[in-house]
């Protein structure tokens, strides 16, 4: 078996680094460009999230801007992997004394598809052996594994016999930025959410309505991204801050940057609305946690009753899709309805439906000038734009 390795360095991650960076399927091409506007090197798209690379920097960096991004993992290792022992080699020939100490917490997360090894669980706790007997081999004892909240979180990506060895950089996923202490019926993740916002090309010139809002994830997201506020200043930390070569200056440096180019001013107005109040109590909340709750309108008005403020201007909304049995058939003519208040009370709008049943989109009665395919969770979903003429 070959096994693929780095060049040996005197620590941890120094040079430049190999990374992915996860997302949901359909937003690779917006993540792409989320890194190169923000200087990221060797930006490269694959199925399920993007490449990139850099030194320790540009990892931090990545996990405090990408909007869109779940996960940045660095990469240590790649190798063929057709059993057991393949696999249980490739992860012993890494140096973990470089990355984790008996004193650190450990866990195993597995991605397995189209391989010899057919059950994840097994992978995962072959993987820990490897890793555990190394730091024994080495100190005379092992870390101790935690699965809910763990120091060093390694991720195995194994398809088609091929496996992938990295660290998650992150911890807990970057759509959880903290804002959200609470969430509607159905939330998107915010993460999502921000790609949205960044597919409708809204850039905080002209106001933006979500008539449908929820628990503000939409508006919220926006807000941040008018303001050029890094969405990982919300977050209380990452998984990389637990890590033994966590540079803290770097990362002090990272954060001041960050607050320094931030506006604090939005010229245009910014509404939400829903017709339940304490669906609302729940959006301004989270606004309040994200520190935007002064850029944001939120009042209790049915749908019908939209008043948007003078064109032009965006909508972007996101009405649910019926997934349970007999609501698609309630919901026709609700979807009917926000087409007749699109057309009748939005003349001179850029209109943005964000929708995972393609049935009831045919009910709003209008023509899509433009169809973008993406995925919420496992759900085909299709954002839709209306120019209100």
């Amino acid at each position: 078996m070959t096994i693929i390795r780095r060049k040996a360095a005197a620590g941890p991650f120094v040079g430049e680094q190999s990374f992915f960076a996860t997302t949901a399927k359909g937003v690779e091409e917006v993540l792409a460009r989320e890194m190169t506007s923000l200087g990221l090197g060797g930006v490269t798209m694959d199925k399920g999230g993007v490449r990139f690379t850099g030194d320790l920097s540009a990892c931090y960096r990545a996990n405090l801007w990408l909007r869109t991004a779940s996960r940045i993992l660095i990469t240590l290792t790649e190798f063929p992997c057709h059993s057991p022992q393949d696999l249980y080699d490739g992860v012993r020939a890494l140096p973990w004394d470089r990355y984790l100490t008996p004193d650190t917490t450990l866990a195993v997360e597995c991605v397995l598809r189209d391989s010899a090894l057919t059950h994840s669980g097994f992978v995962a706790l072959k993987t820990k052996d490897a890793i555990v007997d190394t730091l024994r081999d080495r100190f005379g004892r092992r870390p101790s594994v935690n699965p809910k909240d763990p120091d060093l979180l390694v991720n195995v990506h194994l398809v088609r016999n091929r496996c992938t060895i990295s660290l998650d950089s992150s911890g807990t996923g970057l759509d959880r930025r903290g804002y959200r202490a609470e969430a509607g019926e159905a939330p998107l993740r915010e993460t999502l959410a921000a790609a949205l916002v960044l597919l409708t090309d809204w850039d905080g010139t002209v106001p933006l309505v979500d008539p449908l809002c929820g628990s503000g994830t939409i508006l919220i997201e926006a807000v941040l991204k008018a303001l050029n506020r890094a969405p990982g200043l919300v977050r209380e930390r990452f998984g990389f801050q637990r890590w033994p070569a966590f540079d803290v200056p770097r990362w002090r440096r990272l954060l001041e940057e960050a607050r320094q180019t931030e506006r604090t001013t939005l010229a245009v107005p910014i509404l939400g609305s829903d017709r339940l109040e304490d669906v609302l109590a729940v959006a301004r909340g989270n606004s309040r946690r994200a520190g935007v709750e002064k850029f944001i309108s939120f009042e209790a008005r049915d749908l019908r009753d939209l008043v948007p403020p003078p064109a032009p201007g965006v909508i972007l909304t996101n009405p649910p899709y019926g997934r349970r049995l007999g609501d698609e058939e309630q919901l026709k003519s609700f979807y009917r309805q926000i087409g007749d208040v699109f057309k009748q009370r939005c003349a001179g709008y850029t209109a943005w439906l964000f929708t995972g049943n393609l049935d009831l989109a045919k009910e709003v009665g209008l023509k899509a000038s433009r169809r973008i395919a993406l995925f919420n969770g496992p759900l085909d979903c299709r954002l839709l734009k209306y120019d209100l003429y």
